[in-house]
């Protein structure tokens, strides 16, 4: 060996304990202490760490449709009923939807329900929500919500992945890839769907895009967990099958899989290890997860009496509590109905019925059991509604169609000021007129609540640093922060 490749050698080797160092300590720290003692601590990896996390957790409450602003948080009494706004809306510059692009005449459609101000900060609330209302000083409300998407579709997969294209990793996959799970027993990532009880509500197909993991690692995917008391189906051995036998056919399951991940280097093989893992040891968690009968009455009390019945909106928000207490980091209650272009005053009422009640019990029972603080709670939908009307109009029925430039959503718990009213909307809730809050910007507000600087956090794909909040500017709404 000439003198070069000695002093190369010697580099190397020197530059690989330097460079490595933490690492092998790591390594050195978790063969002695076990992979539980990493896996449950819900420390942020250093490569991101670089902001005090106010949130282990989040628990988003996603109104698919798009919830009326007009007639929950954005009081707009100066509407004229039945003006004429065509002219308004041309030189505006308002996209229309083929739903309405066709009327001769856009009437606005004051809101026949009333409001009132609740809380320290006077929080305008529609008599809707009368149990949210009751609330108004655990949670922001911002009036300034923006989006770049007109339709359903394109405005979810933005709202839940960051971009109207698909094959993007949903925001529950970000963060179980940044920070990694806080349990053993159940996935990180966990969607429960809710159901809406008034037969004519106009339901938006949804699918697994919105909790999917895309180009991460598949084990980031969100687990939808089914309602009622087998929430995971074939999760039970079956008869005759016991546990100790079962764990013999996964290690020869895991052997075969090794030896296929040896030989060909996909990813996903690994994947598939760690899910036959989990399932096993959601055999155990997941039946006494669901087993609510040892819930207090007074609990059931705070989220009312649909929280007895499975599959509602009040039994999920409840199932979420109790997941969250259990360890798992992300949580999304997709509840749908929301798309009122007609009949929304009969559609909306019912819909708001579902969700108040169920979403004040959950607040109150996080703060009761001292979890408010560090469990960030988002509630809202992927755009707003229009002013005027979508097709007839009378005094007491109407419609609303999609409108992307405003609309409003509400925050609570981790890190997020309570009894706080955040951005202003012009006279006919069409433009932000004071403090816009992209869907980019509360992206990247999740994340620093969770610790996390959103340009950090990347993952490279077909050669780019793929991000949740993409490549544009964002600016935090930190008048909302604690």
């Amino acid at each position: 060996m000439n003198i070069i490749d000695q002093i190369n050698s010697s580099l190397t080797r020197r530059h690989f304990f330097r460079a490595n160092a933490t690492g092998l300590g790591y390594a050195a720290l978790a063969s002695l202490l076990g992979r539980e003692a990493f896996a449950s601590s819900g420390a942020i990896p250093p490569a991101i760490a670089q902001i005090a996390p106010k949130a282990k957790r989040c628990i988003y409450l996603s109104m698919i449709g798009a919830p009326s602003q007009f007639e929950t948080f954005d009081y707009k009494p100066t509407i004229k009923y039945d003006e004429d706004l065509k002219d308004y809306l041309i030189k505006s510059g308002q996209r229309l939807t083929g739903m309405t692009s066709g009327q001769s005449r856009f009437p606005a459609a004051p809101s026949i329900y009333k409001f009132k101000q609740y809380g320290k900060d006077g929080t305008w609330i529609s008599e809707l929500l009368p149990w949210t209302a009751k609330m108004a000083d655990d949670i922001t409300v911002i009036r300034s919500m923006n989006t770049d998407a007109i339709n359903h579709e394109p405005a979810n997969q933005l709202m839940y992945t960051g971009n109207m294209v698909g094959g993007k990793a949903s925001i529950g996959s970000w963060l179980s890839y940044g920070l990694g799970t806080m349990n053993q027993d159940l996935p990180t990532f966990v969607v429960l769907h809710a159901q809406h009880s008034n037969p004519g509500s106009n339901v938006q197909a949804i699918s697994s895009r919105l909790w999917g993991s895309a180009f991460l690692p598949g084990k980031h995917a969100g687990v939808s967990l089914r309602s009622g008391i087998d929430p995971v189906l074939f999760l039970k051995d079956s008869a005759g099958i016991p546990r100790e036998l079962r764990r013999q056919m996964l290690d020869g399951i895991a052997a075969a899989n090794h030896r296929s991940y040896q030989a060909v280097g996909d990813p996903e093989i690994q994947t598939r290890i760690q899910q036959y893992e989990m399932a096993f040891r959601m055999q155990t968690s997941v039946p006494e997860l669901a087993d609510l009968s040892k819930e207090s009455e007074a609990t059931y009390n705070l989220y009312g009496s649909d929280a007895k019945k499975p599959g509602t909106f009040a039994a999920s928000a409840l199932m979420a509590r109790r997941l969250v207490e259990r360890g798992v980091r992300f949580v999304q209650i997709f509840h749908r109905g929301w798309d009122q272009h007609g009949n929304l005053p009969g559609d909306i009422k019912a819909q708001c019925s579902d969700i108040d009640q169920g979403s004040y019990g959950l607040i109150q029972d996080l703060k009761q059991r001292g979890m408010l603080e560090d469990t960030l709670v988002i509630w809202g939908g992927e755009f707003g509604r229009t002013v005027y009307s979508q097709g007839g109009l009378s005094q007491t029925n109407y419609g609303r169609d999609h409108h992307p430039r405003a609309f409003s959503i509400w925050m609570a718990g981790g890190g997020v000021k309570g009894g706080y009213n955040y951005g202003e909307t012009d006279e006919k809730s069409f433009n932000i007129v004071d403090k816009p809050v992209h869907v980019r910007d509360l992206h990247a507000t999740i994340l620093q609540l969770m610790g996390i600087e959103h340009e950090r956090l990347t993952f490279k794909y077909q050669g780019l640093d793929n991000r949740l909040t993409g490549v544009m500017p964002v600016n935090i709404p930190k008048d909302i922060l604690l």
